[in-house]
This record gives C-alpha cells, structure tokens and sequence, in this order.
C-alpha cells in the first residue's frame, strides 16, 4: 500500500491511501480549470503532481526516518514525455506545485536558485524514478489518458507566448488549491469548500441586501440636493447596463459622484445577470482599502463577514512551515468568497507570480467582476504586462473588467491613431456613467490655478494664514520637512505612509471632526490622501504632478458642494528644492504643466485622454515594459521554454524594496508580546492571524534602513528562526512619534524624557 500523508497512528489505519489524494486532487483541479475551458488538464495535472510520492523512500520518510525525498518532478517527467508540447506546459505546474514555477531553461543572470525545468526533466536519474513510480502507480490502479487536446486557447491572441504563460500559470492555481483543498480535507475529516466552511452568501444573496439598503438608506435622501439626485442617475444608468454582455467597462465618475457604491452594485447586478462567481475590488492603496471594505461592509450587514480584506505587509510564504500539515489556509489565501477587496499591489504580483501561495487563488478569477479602483495608478514601467493579464481575463476566461475612476487613462488600442495609441491594449470599454463630460461640468466644485515655483518657507506662510487647508506634496521627506515648520500653531498635522495604518485612521478622524466643527486644521501629506479618502478642505495645495493627480487632489477641495466654486481654489505650485524633485515624475509634470499652460482643465475626459495619450507616446512601448516581461514570454513561448521565476522576480508594483517594521501603537506591543510567546513554543504554529492583526501597525521602510536600526538595536527581530525576519520590532519607540510616524535618521536618538528612570 502506498500513502500520501499519514498520521500518529502506527496501525496506518487512517493513513491516506497515495491513489485516493491523486483522484482527489484530480477532480478539484478539474472542477477549478473546466470554468475556463481546461478541465481535462486540470484532471492529469491532479493525477500526476504527487506521483513521485510511489518510492519506498518516501514511505520511509512518512514511517518517521526523517529522509527527504523530492516527489515532484516524476509527475513532471511522465508529463512531458506522455502528452508532447502541451505535457511540457503542466510540467511547471507539476514540478512546482510546492518549490514554485521555475523557468524553462536557466536565467541567464544566474540569479536564480530554483533548477530550471530543463534541468529536471533532463536529468537521467529523475527519468528512471519517474518510469518506476508511473509502473507502481499503474499497478496500483490509477490510470492516466492516453493523450490531450490542444491548449484551449480561443481567438485572437494579442500577446503571443504570455498567453501560453498565462494559461500555464492558470492551470498551476487550480492544482496548487486543488492539492491545499483535498489535504486539509484528508487532516480536518471535511470535504466542503472554504465558502461553505465560512457559510458565504452567494452574489444573489448580496444583491438582495444591497438592494435594501440602497432603498433604505440611500433613495430617501435622492431628492435632498442635487449633487444626491446626480448620484442616484449615475447608479441607476450604471445598473441599467448589467445585462451587457460580459466584458471590459468603464465608470468615468468625478470625485463626489458615489463610483463606490454604484460599482459595487454594477458588479453585483452584472454577476447574477451572468452567472459569475465574485466580486474582486482591486483598490490602489492600503491607506484607502480598509475605508472601502467598510462601505461595503455597512451597505451588505448582515453579511458582512462575507466582505473578505486581503492585503498583508508580511511575506506570507516566510511564514509557513514546510509540512503537509501547514496547508491548512483560510479562505483569505484562495479567494473563495464572494466579495474580494484586495490592492493592486497583491493582485497583480499574484498574477504574475512563481509562488504557491500567491498563485493559488488566480483560479478564481475566471468568471469574476473584477473592478479595478483608480485606474490611472498602475505602474507605468508595467503598464503593458498588467493591461495584457486583464485583457486575457476577459478574452479568455470569462471575465468581466470595471475600470473605475475619476481619471479614465487611456488602455485601449485605437486604430484611428496608430501613432499615440496603446499597442496590445484591451477592447474598448462600455462607459457605465450618463455622459461624463456633462458630469464633471456639473460636478465641478473647484478652481485650479498655477503659483509657479514655492520656496518651503513661502509655502508655509501660505499655509499658515489659511484656517483650513491641505497641502500633497509628493515625497515622504518633503511632507516631514514642511510640517517641521508649520508646527506648534494650532489644529496642524502630517499625514504619509511612515505612520502606520491605525495611526493613520486616527489622524484623519481628528481631521474630519474639525473640519466639521469650523475649527483650524492645516494639513500636509503626500499623495495617499488624494485617491479615495472621504475629505473635504475650502483650499488645497498640491505640488505639480501628473495631470491625473492634480485632478484628484482638486477632488479633495470642496467635495460636497457647500461653497462656491470660484472661493474653492486648488493652487500648483512647483518645488524650489531640488532635493523634494521626484525626478521620477518629471515627464508626468512637464506634460501636466503643459496643458494647465494652454488653460485645459484637466477633470475633464476629453483632456484626460489627450494626457495619457501624451505620456504614453513620451515614454514609448518599451517603457510601459520595462521588465521587457511580453517581450520574453514571446522568445520562450516558442519552444514552451517560459521565464515564470524570472518574471516573477522582476514584476514589481512598487520598485523600492520595502520591508515592514512594526511600530508602537494601540495593540502593537501587546501583540508583539504574543508572537513572542508562540515563537517559544515547541512545536511550530500558524502565526497568520497574528500576522493580519499586526498589519495595521506595520510601516514599509528600505530594507537597509531596517537593517541598519536592527544592527543598532533599535529594533529587534521577534521570534528570531522560528519566523526568519518577517517580524521586525521598534525597540526604541522614540523613533516613532505622535506628529510624523517613524523617524531613522539617528536611530540611537532619545526624548530626553525617555532617559528619566
């Protein structure tokens, strides 16, 4: 008898019999793939990915010997050498169902560790182990096609080689959750799906409990104000569409017209009409996505709990034990849920990713309403690879795609403008909103005009004779440098990503209070509060920027209505120190200053679109991919020799490597003091509760400066092997103030009341 996973029990009683998790596997990962047309390879991929498992040094490592014995590529070889080229493409997915996709032949920088799966499938040993387990497992009943169809790859492709790529990586998400899912079946005696364990509504029950309370809450106040009335025609223009065919949709709504809950009920409407699964809400920043959640979760009470946050601060394979038994995963890690709020940053580095863990959930979002919050925020070095994996999300595996924002950038190929046009882009967009040019005419609540160039000190004068005003600039640095001068005069406060999260929150209740009271409040932050946060200030400053970030912040001006317009300024002004140039944002400013030059006013769309049409044009194809991540799926598509670790290496949403310390505020320290308690244990345990309870409390900051504040025990690192360095601590809290959030500059600086015993 051969197993795949035993117990304590000696008697093998109720071990796992090897050929049972192989069916199991199979029919989970066929169920996964037939919804984008691949049941058949999801089915072998199941049947195969554990077939090294049948050796007898395996079955000497479950009996307790301690041998390691590497089972994964036997499946891979058999796959290979039994179905051709399209054998070769669930080879990844089978020799990395644990260790991760590697590349089909080795990385040419040498950088990466993993074997490439040349080199496992050519490997003499591994093909004789891989014949003697596929004999074994012949005996032991399991029987495998004889042959397969062709890669289920239908109509047009746009990116030759991605797409192959695409589907591979597709196919890899249905084994690895196949594999997790038939597992924690075996180990917690269930076979339900995470959604049911969870008892998730489906999309029609979540409808029905929109509805009421959009009917309960929301119409009555319709005929209050005209700004309402606006927002209940944009909703009911947007639901009249959901019987559209499933594809790619735009929601071009001015900062004020409700998209949040006009999209949220699109996507609601468009999913039962159409038999989809799930909602993913893909939103720029972790500053707004627990704002968003919330929204949702008060118009959806009482399923609110169906309302799933995944976003995480932590490497989350860092924090898994390499033991069968550590697969057990909530249902935050495959998104079997129905509703998603997830950031770009987690969605699209899933997409392109190498990882089990992070790939796991991708099947999911076949037959998916993915709505995608402030468009105009993607990366532009990634522009092209993350447009192409939206595009085959909906060409190829049902789904449906809502572009939402206030700045629509311009994502689709337009053939009457070769020149200036998007190369690859998606399909043209049905527009949700009633005639947004005529919106943001009636939604326009602010003036923008020009300063020129402002010295900090002039700025600050500025800053200081107005009662309420907010200020973007756009580095971490310059927000600290100006609040430093504006301190101590009354209701002032900074606002950047150096404060955690729950610090955050808590700043900006402050903020919201007294503006509501009339009180004094100046404020200056960085961009993270011009996309999606709930604010309203009479004046704003914003440094120059892209056109789509100046149009945002003058969102922030004036966002009820509750003054004039022409006493509703929002001034741009250009930074006099170098030092605060984010040279990054050059051209995106040089274009900016261009049209607001010729007096275009950049809320509208028609200006938006020649904005991004612009840039785009400046900064060439191979800018939007920089990576080059289309152009070397292309080479190795040709022989299926495709670059999945490397392009997981390069795809990165934010460039800077940023790793998280854990700063001391609320709960922090009480929490850190728990996790410190399991890493004494004995035993290994799950930490990712623990991990997302912490979250609010984590700030990203260079790797070499956290390094440099462990090496100066300024910080600690908590749990030490147990957790590597996913868990760092702030040891010496003077370093995280009440006004700026962390400060490094001198990480062995102290309060001089901290050195009061």
């Amino acid at each position: 008898m051969w197993y795949a996973h035993s117990t304590n029990l000696a008697d093998r009683s109720d071990w796992e019999p090897l050929r049972d998790h192989l069916r199991h596997v199979g029919d989970r990962a066929r169920s996964f793939a037939a919804r984008f047309g691949a049941g058949e390879f999801g089915e072998v991929l199941g049947l195969l990915h554990d077939l090294g498992k049948y050796d007898p040094n395996f079955l000497r490592r479950l009996e307790g010997e301690g041998l390691r014995h590497e089972h994964s590529t036997a499946g891979a070889v058999i796959a290979s050498r039994r179905y051709g080229p399209i054998g070769k493409l669930l080879a990844y997915a089978v020799a990395g169902h644990h260790a991760g996709l590697a590349d089909g032949v080795r990385d040419e920088r040498g950088d990466i560790q993993r074997r490439s799966l040349a080199e496992r499938l050519g490997d003499a040993k591994s093909i004789e182990q891989a014949e003697a387990a596929l004999a074994r497992a012949q005996a032991d009943g399991l029987a495998l096609p004889a042959g397969l169809n062709g890669v289920p790859l239908q109509g047009e492709r746009q990116h030759p080689g991605f797409d192959i790529a695409f589907f591979g990586r597709m196919l890899f998400s249905c084994l690895v959750d196949a594999d997790y899912l038939a597992t924690e079946s075996f180990y917690v005696q269930t076979c339900r799906s995470s959604a049911e364990r969870a008892g998730f509504p489906d999309v029609a029950a979540l409808r029905e409990t929109l509805d009421a309370y959009l009917a309960g809450e929301i119409a009555p106040k319709a005929d209050r104000s005209a700004l309402n009335r606006l927002r209940s025609d944009i909703l009911s223009h947007a639901r009249a569409l959901a019987d559209r065919p499933p594809g790619v949709f735009t929601l071009t709504v001015p900062t004020g017209g409700g998209k949040t809950l006009t999209s949220l009920a699109f996507a609601l409407d468009h999913a039962v009409r159409h038999g989809l699964d799930r909602i993913v809400y893909v939103i720029p920043f972790t500053s707004i996505i627990e704002q968003t959640a919330d929204v949702f979760r008060t118009a959806l009470a009482p399923h609110a709990d169906a309302v799933l946050e995944h976003h995480s601060a932590f490497d989350e394979m860092k924090l898994r034990e390499d033991d069968t038994r550590d697969k057990l995963r909530l249902a935050a890690e495959n998104w079997d849920a129905p509703l998603i709020v997830t950031t770009a940053v987690q969605f699209f580095e899933s997409l392109f990713s190498d990882r089990p863990s992070r790939c796991r959930k991708l099947h999911h979002l076949a037959r998916s309403v993915i709505v995608l919050d402030e468009a105009q925020t993607l990366p532009v070095s990634l522009l092209r690879p993350c447009v192409a994996a939206l595009g085959e999300l909906v060409r190829r595996y049902g789904a449906s795609l809502v572009l939402c924002t206030a700045t629509q950038p311009v994502l689709h190929e337009n053939p009457a403008e070769k020149d200036r046009s998007f190369k690859g882009g998606l399909p043209k967009g049905v527009e949700l909103a009633p005639d947004p040019s005529r919106l943001f005419e009636n939604l326009r609540r602010a003036t923008i005009t020009h300063a020129g160039t402002l010295a900090d000190d002039a700025l600050a004068e500025r800053l200081a004779q107005a009662e309420q005003v907010l200020c973007i600039v756009n580095t971490r640095t310059h927000a600290q440098d100006l609040y430093r001068i504006l301190a101590g005069r009354s209701g002032t406060y900074h606002l950047s990503t150096l404060m955690c999260a729950a610090h955050r929150r808590e700043i900006l209740a402050e903020i919201r209070q007294r503006l509501k009271d009339g009180a004094p409040c100046r404020v200056v932050s960085t961009s993270l509060i011009e996309a999606g946060v709930d604010i309203d200030f009479p004046l704003v400053y914003r440094a120059q920027a892209g056109l789509d970030s100046i149009a945002q912040a003058a969102g922030r001006c004036n966002r009820e209505g509750l003054r004039p317009v022409d006493r509703s300024p929002t001034v741009v002004f250009d930074v006099a120190d170098e030092k605060h140039v984010l040279k990054s944002l050059n051209l995106y400013a040089d274009v900016a200053r261009g049209f607001l030059r010729r007096g275009r006013d950049p809320r509208t769309p028609e200006v938006m679109e020649e904005y991004f049409r612009e840039v785009y044009w400046l900064k060439g194809n191979d800018e939007l991919d920089r990576p080059g991540i289309l152009r070397r799926c292309a080479e190795g598509g040709r022989r299926l020799d495709l670059p999945f670790a490397s392009v997981a290496q390069d795809f990165r949403m934010i460039d800077s490597v940023f790793a998280p310390i854990i700063v001391p505020w609320g709960d922090a320290r009480a929490l850190v003091e728990e996790l410190r308690r399991m890493a004494a244990l004995p035993e290994p345990v799950p930490v990712g509760r623990l991990a997302r309870k912490l979250q609010p409390y984590a700030v990203g900051i260079p790797e070499q400066i956290r390094a440099r504040l462990v090496a100066t025990a300024a910080a600690s690192v908590v749990g030490g092997s147990r957790f590597g360095d996913q868990f760092v601590w702030l040891e010496n809290a003077d370093l995280y103030r009440p006004d700026v959030g962390l400060v490094w500059e001198d990480p062995t600086f102290r309060e001089a009341g901290s050195l009061i015993c």
